[in-house]
Order: structure tokens, then sequence, then C-alpha cells
């Protein structure tokens, strides 16, 4: 179990720290990263006073991320629903690590749990635009293409991670780089194209949002193996 941060409710400490376990990324480089952290710390505080534990959040954030499997079946305006419980997921995604930071409990299992918990919340979030595409009388025409988008949307996120996973056991540099396929991508990803297939109620975006995904990753695999190859010679 790590130390708590030095007074939860400094924000520079709390960048420092999440650099440190992120490979060295700086999040202050990006104003994108700087303001969701700067959101995400801002809720996650009071949860870290509270002693609320990580792997709660970790687990609840999983549970939201099933349900939209059962939910896209229902197909129609229920994707808006889909979108929700997708982003409270995402936004619970990046709670669990900051609560853990902020109070003094990031531990090896709880970061096995968290990635573990990803994976899965990534198979259903796909699987959940699958049924989007698929809910009764509102099939997207091309079975085959419908099919081979989808694999890879629930394959090329796995490969993504598998590659850093495997590149950190082996103590390779180059995990600090940001690519395309990043989950928080993917996470905005799901969640635009699901509330677009139930503004609009047109199946055909979820089909969309499934090539998003594999583009993402396929991309950002391609990104992440450059750099390993060209900072591992």
């Amino acid at each position: 179990m790590s130390e708590p941060v030095a007074e939860a409710h400094d924000l520079d400490a709390f960048l420092d720290r999440w650099s440190s376990l992120h490979g060295g990324v700086d999040p202050r480089a990006s104003l994108l990263v700087r303001s969701w952290l700067t959101a995400v710390h801002a809720c996650a505080s009071p949860l870290a006073r509270r002693r609320v534990p990580p792997d709660v959040l970790t687990l609840v954030g999983l549970v939201l991320a099933l349900v939209t499997v059962p939910v896209a079946v229902l197909g129609g305006r229920w994707a808006l629903l889909v979108a929700g419980l997708t982003a409270v997921s995402a936004l619970l995604d990046s709670l669990d690590g900051a609560v853990a930071v902020l109070s003094g409990r990031v531990t090896r299992w709880g970061g096995l749990l968290d990635a573990v918990c990803d994976r899965w919340g990534d198979l259903a979030l796909a699987l959940a635009l699958v049924l989007l595409v698929l809910a009764p009388g509102r099939q997207v025409a091309g079975d085959g293409v419908t099919a081979a988008v989808a694999a890879g949307a629930l394959v090329l996120p796995l490969l993504l991670e598998y590659v850093r996973a495997r590149a950190g056991g082996l103590g390779l540099q180059g995990l600090d780089v940001v690519t395309a396929g990043e989950r928080p991508t993917r996470l905005i990803v799901v969640t635009m194209f699901a509330l677009a297939a139930g503004v609009t109620g047109d199946p055909v975006w979820g089909l969309v949002g499934l090539g998003a995904v594999a583009v993402s990753a396929l991309s950002g695999s391609v990104q992440l193996l450059w750099q390993l190859r060209r900072r591992n010679r």
C-alpha cells in the first residue's frame, strides 16, 4: 500500500503521483488530459476523505458496463441509456485510481483488478454496440461487414492492451506514449455513437461506432509497437 498524497487537495501532488503511475506521462503537457484529471481530482477528493474503497468503484464501473448488454438488446431509444451507463462507467474508471492515489491505497491487487475489469468492460461495451445494430427489426444491411467490424472491435482493443502489458512485463521503454486507441478514447467513442443511435433511432451509428473502436485500437497498436521498436533497439 502506498502513502496518501500529501495534502489530498493538492492538485499538483496528485498530478505528479498520477504521472509516476503512468510511465512518466506528463498530464500537464495536454490541456485535455490536465482538464480531465482536474475534474477527476475534484470528484475523487470527497470519496477519498470518506474512505470509499477504490475496488468498490472498480467493480461498480464493471457492473454498469455489463448492464449495457441487456439494455442494448432492447434497441431503439434504449441506446440512450447505453450511452449514459457507458459515461458513468468511464468516470468510475478514472475515479477508482484517483481515490487509490489520494487515500494511499495503490496496491498491486488493485491494479490487477482494475485491468481485469477493464478488459471485461471493453468486451461488454463492444457487444452492446453489436446488439444495438442487431436489435429486432433494426438490422443493418451487410451481415458480413457487420461481423467483420464487430470482430475487430472485440479483438483489437484486447491486442493493444496485451502488447502494453507484455512490454511492461519485459521492462521495455516507450510505454509512456499516448496512442489513438487508449481506453478513454474508446469509451468516448462508444458513448458518442450509442447516443447518436438513440437520438436518431438508426442502428447504423452502432456499426460506425464499432468501426471507430476497431480503427482506433489498431492504430494505437501500430503506434505503440513503433515506439517500442524505436526505443528498444
